[in-house]
């Protein structure tokens, strides 16, 4: 199924890879802004203000709306919402084609895999219990972590060095520029999974090799590891 030398492991993005969060996410946001007396945002909308933890989901909400939001009031808001969100994380959201038989197939064949993802990483947990993917993982970074969330290598990183491999040894599968980016400077490959939370498009993220669904990551990982030479 993959290379018997390379990947070492793989690790996945959640929040547009491994699952479709966004209409709890759209959900919660909305609760949020009518408590605060603001109007709501559809669900397209939304989508386009995902990736880069909640702080920045506020933030670009608030821009949308036209508003400043200073220091103080966005922590306010960013703990409304995840007062809001939590209870609700997984009333909506769906599992991606082809996430439950990857993850599995994967782990099954001895693969060690984990989520690196800028969600808070109990909310993470809680999901991956829900639809029965938490004792798949090897690891869990949450971008609570520490490091800095991604764009920036820092949680990929830290996934590495808790798992005691180069970052050149594993593989990381996202769905946005955040992703491609933070492997990218991590010096990783990068799978890129089309119809995610990115406005740009995966062919256009730069990633080593872009697939239409996660059931195409095996082959994926079989052509990266030939054109790497480690078949």
């Amino acid at each position: 199924m993959t290379s018997p030398s390379w990947p070492k492991a793989v690790l996945f993005d959640l929040d547009g890879t491994l699952i479709d969060s966004a209409p709890d996410i759209h959900a919660s946001l909305n609760q949020t802004l009518e408590s605060l007396g603001e109007p709501p945002f559809l669900l397209e909308a939304v989508v386009g203000m995902i990736g880069g933890g909640v702080p920045k989901l506020i933030e670009r909400a608030y821009a949308a709306l036209g508003k400043d939001i200073d220091p103080a009031s966005l922590d306010r808001v960013v703990d409304r919402f995840l007062a809001i969100y939590k209870p609700r994380a997984t009333e909506l959201t769906t599992l991606n084609a082809g996430a439950s038989d990857t993850t599995r197939s994967l782990g099954e064949s001895g693969m060690p895999i984990g989520v690196v993802t800028n969600k808070p990483e109990a909310e993470t947990r809680e999901i991956l219990v829900h639809f029965g993917l938490a004792d798949l993982m090897a690891i869990i970074v949450g971008g609570d972590a520490g490091p800095e969330k991604k764009p920036a290598p820092g949680l990929l990183l830290l996934a590495c060095e808790r798992l005691g491999l180069a970052p050149a040894d594993v593989v990381f599968v996202g769905d946005s520029e955040n992703d491609v980016d933070a492997a990218k400077a991590a010096g990783m490959a990068v799978v890129a999974v089309r119809g995610g939370y990115t406005s740009h498009g995966a062919d256009a993220l730069g990633a080593s090799a872009v697939v239409d669904r996660l059931n195409d990551l095996p082959d994926a990982l079989q052509a990266l590891a030939a054109v790497e030479g480690r078949v």
